[in-house]
C-alpha cells in the first residue's frame, strides 16, 4: 500500500534538475500552487499522450498561476530531448539519482520495476496537498479530473498580498 500524503498534509520538499539542468525546488515555489505529475517513462505512448494533453491545456494552469512539474525517473538529457521533440513548455524533472528518491517520498515509486506510478498531486500555495489523481500503468489520467482538481486550487489573484 502506498504511503501518499493526504489532503491537507504538507507535501515533501525536493530539488530536482529540469530538462535544462536547472534546479527546481518545491520550497522555492512557496506562495504559488503546483501540480506534480509523476509519470513512468519519457517516450512511452501513454505518458506522451498525457503530457501532450497537459501541453495543449497549459493555459488553464497558467491562468490560475499553477506551475506544472512533470516528474519521472529518466535522466535529464533524455528529458531534454523528449521536451524538445514534443514541444513541452513546462518543466520535466529528473528523479534519476538517487533513483526515484522523490517518487519514493511521495509513495509512488514502484520498487519492483523502478518507475514512478502514474499519480498527480495538486499542491496549494502553502505547500499542502489539496487532491490527488491516480491511474494504473497503461492507462492515462483523465483531463476532466485535472480540471476538477484545478478548480480546488486558489486563483493567484485570490491569494493575500
Amino acid at each position: 500500500m502506498a504511503n501518499f500524503p493526504a489532503p491537507g498534509d504538507a507535501v515533501p520538499g525536493f530539488e530536482l534538475p529540469n530538462q535544462h539542468g536547472e534546479l527546481v525546488s518545491l520550497d522555492a515555489l512557496h506562495g504559488s500552487s503546483a501540480v506534480l505529475v509523476f509519470y513512468p517513462f519519457a517516450f512511452s505512448r501513454v505518458c506522451t499522450d498525457e503530457l501532450d494533453e497537459l501541453q495543449q491545456n497549459l493555459e488553464q494552469f497558467q491562468r490560475r498561476g499553477v506551475r506544472v512539474l512533470a516528474i519521472s525517473i529518466d535522466h535529464r538529457y533524455a528529458l531534454r530531448t523528449y521536451a524538445e521533440e514534443r514541444g513541452y513548455e513546462f518543466d520535466l524533472l529528473a528523479d534519476f539519482w538517487p533513483h526515484g528518491a522523490v517518487a519514493e517520498r511521495y509513495g509512488v515509486l514502484d520498487t519492483s520495476d523502478g518507475y514512478a506510478r502514474r499519480t498527480t498531486f495538486f499542491v496549494d500555495p502553502t505547500g499542502c496537498l489539496t487532491s490527488r489523481i491516480e491511474a494504473p500503468l497503461g492507462q492515462g489520467r483523465s483531463f476532466a479530473d485535472y480540471s476538477t482538481a484545478l478548480r480546488g486550487l486558489p486563483l493567484q489573484a485570490e491569494l493575500p498580498q
